[in-house]
């Protein structure tokens, strides 16, 4: 039993020393990184004081403390999935926005180029 806290522990400080470096390295932003720091927390709190889940779980009336973790698991899961979704849709439609501009921008190039060649030919 001690060995899995431990195990549990070292991984949650192996996630939060990746996220800490990838923050540095400026390759996670920090609303995408704050999910991960807090979750590497949890995970490295309830490896240090392993009561912490059986009083979660006792206070929040669930028989079996294994199936918080599993349902809070699922949960910060779902909301991932849900934000990831969002921002995808987000990112889709303003890439369809900036493909209409630049649209708009080269038929704009390409009339002032042909004035200007149509000005040229015409010049004495």
């Amino acid at each position: 039993m001690i060995r899995t806290h431990v195990i549990a522990a070292v991984c949650g400080l192996a996630v939060l020393a990746v996220m800490v470096e990838l923050l540095r390295r400026r390759q996670l932003r920090e609303k995408y990184a704050i999910l991960w720091l807090g979750v590497s927390v949890v995970v490295v709190a309830l490896a240090a004081f392993p009561g912490l889940l059986d009083w979660s779980a006792h206070r929040l009336g669930i028989y079996e403390p294994p199936n918080l973790l599993l349902f809070a698991a699922v949960l910060v899961l779902l909301l991932v999935s849900v934000h990831l979704s969002w921002e995808a849709s987000r990112l889709e439609e303003e890439t369809r926005t900036l493909a209409e501009e630049i649209g708009l921008l080269r038929m704009q190039v390409e009339a002032l180029s042909e004035d200007s060649v149509r000005d040229k030919t015409l010049a004495p």
